[in-house]
């Protein structure tokens, strides 16, 4: 896989960190690309890649592609747009970070397989140190013959991989993992915010909940920040909105009540309305720590 040109569109906190991985790891980063011109042409300077302005161009100019764009309007925009990545993608390779509604993998799989290129879902649920050190958890969909084919970059680029079924399956799965987060943020949160009401010592309130059924992965990541109130952008607010919303979406097609993701998702959505959708996740205690909001 090292002797193939690598091409990298969308080129922030996730996408110019994993092109910096892969380029320190012996991978040729021929090609990038960014709506934001300038992050584009000082990554490529970094990594000694082209930063090209137009996608059919850094398609011609690499043959495996990782998109890693924010929402299924961006992803639209870069495949089906009037400038695209599918213009001359014939043998190409596309792998495709975003969450997105299930249903845009799969689309983008049937329009690639038409051009002549493969696809491949690979769904992230890490962060941005994982991103630069290639210690990524990943979720893979797509045909199994081809992640096994290019199992080894994957491998380059994580520390721990899935393969969980065909296009949109990764998805689904990622959906559901960040929903179950949001809702662990979102309880910590409260229960930080009602022990700081109470006059309780949080730092023996975080070391109680981590000895008991209170414990989770989000107390690690976030108490801390949620106390001091630094919420330097690691997982926005804004996404977590996004991915809890497409998880209820999936619910609501099979059926399934799903208050407590419902409730989770007003609360990130109400920090975007309140202009703080750019926080990282942990910002969701500045709306349950009394006196903050």
């Amino acid at each position: 896989m090292k002797d193939k040109k690598i091409g990298f569109v969308g080129l922030g906190r996730m996408g110019g960190n994993m092109a910096r991985c892969l380029n320190d790891k012996g991978y040729h980063v021929a090609a990038v690309f960014d709506i934001n011109e300038a992050v584009a042409t000082e990554l490529a300077a970094e990594v000694g890649a082209t930063a090209y302005t137009k996608l059919a161009d850094l398609t011609a100019n690499a043959e495996v592609i990782l998109t890693v764009v924010t929402d299924d309007k961006a992803m639209d925009a870069i495949f089906f747009g009037d400038d695209n990545l599918f213009t001359g993608a014939d043998g190409r390779l596309f792998i495709n970070c975003a969450t997105l509604t299930p249903a845009v993998h799969a689309r983008i799989e049937q329009a690639a397989d038409k051009v002549g290129a493969q696809c491949l879902e690979a769904c992230m649920a890490s962060s941005i140190p994982q991103a630069r050190n290639g210690e990524l958890f990943l979720m893979i969909g797509g045909e199994e013959a081809v992640f096994n084919a290019n199992k080894p970059l994957l491998d380059d680029i994580s520390k721990a991989l899935h393969f969980v079924g065909p296009a949109g399956k990764a998805s689904e799965v990622k959906a559901l993992v960040n929903m179950v987060m949001n809702i662990n943020t979102a309880a910590l949160a409260e229960g930080l915010g009602i022990g700081d009401a109470l006059g309780i010592d949080l730092n023996m309130l975080c070391e109680i909940f981590s000895q008991t059924g209170a414990n989770s992965r989000v107390l690690e990541t976030d108490a801390e920040d949620m106390i001091i109130r630094d919420h330097d952008c690691y997982f926005s607010a804004a996404h977590a909105a996004k991915d809890s919303g497409i998880a209820l979406a999936l619910a609501a097609e099979r059926g399934i009540d799903t208050p407590l993701a419902q409730a989770t998702f007003d609360q990130y959505t109400r920090l975007v309305e309140i202009g703080k959708g750019e926080l990282d996740k942990s910002g969701i205690a500045e709306l349950t720590f009394k006196g903050r909001a």
